[in-house]
């Protein structure tokens, strides 16, 4: 079934002109962006969709169930929770982001230090790291961002940066996803951070350093 748009659809024959009927609504990619890690409830989408209403999240959520993009499904016990989650394939909008992201991060009017959501964090990483080769960083991280949020980081084997905990971590950092991403791409020192009391490492912060040296500065 064809999503509705407030605006219409282009009714062009370019399936780029299509997607963007799927996806082009305000909101859409970033409830997209947002469900990317893994489902989320409502409540804990409209954390993320910074500057939504409730009711344009449940059109925007609506929008792209129809679609095929995303779907609802409720969790087994104990949970028992209705929860939304990208189909397989909303989850191939991954490269689609990224490169939204590399290109977007260029522009002169980039909000550089501007709240970011978890899920913006971790995909940020991906997305800097895609191309740039490892050398001899190997790191096992476990990053702890928000409202509990667990992150792997894991460069032993190849790059991998997904939900969950690590498996005896070289460190474990603690911080809001805008602190880490000021020191994973604005020049903001470890040590800095947690004598200010926004980070703390519980290990190795020399590990949490070298994955840090991996991430290219945008700015």
């Amino acid at each position: 079934m064809a999503s509705r748009r407030t605006y219409g659809s282009y009714d062009d024959g370019c399936a780029a002109a299509h997607a963007l009927d799927l996806i082009g609504e305000r909101w859409s990619l970033i409830v997209v962006r947002e469900l990317m890690l893994g489902p989320k409830r409502f409540t804990d989408l409209r954390s993320g969709v910074l500057g939504a209403s409730a009711n344009v999240l449940s059109q925007r959520l609506r929008d792209l169930e129809e679609a095929g993009i995303v779907r609802r499904v409720t969790l087994g016990p104990p949970a028992r929770a209705q929860v939304y989650e990208l189909t397989e394939w909303g989850l191939e909008l991954e490269p689609v982001l990224r490169a939204l992201g590399r290109w977007g991060v260029r522009s002169p009017a980039m909000p550089h230090g501007a709240q970011v959501s978890n899920e913006t964090t971790v995909l940020s990483m991906r997305t800097m790291l895609e191309d740039v080769p490892l050398g001899d960083v190997k790191v096992r991280l476990e990053l702890r961002l928000g409202k509990g949020d667990v992150i792997r980081i894991d460069t032993t084997d190849g790059l991998v940066i997904e939900r969950g905990s690590a498996v005896d971590p070289d460190a474990v950092v603690t911080a809001e996803s805008t602190v880490f991403t000021s020191m994973a791409f604005y020049g903001r020192d470890l040590d800095e951070a947690i004598d200010a009391g926004d980070a703390t490492v519980d290990g190795d912060p020399n590990a949490v350093r070298r994955f840090l040296g991996l991430l290219p500065a945008l700015t």
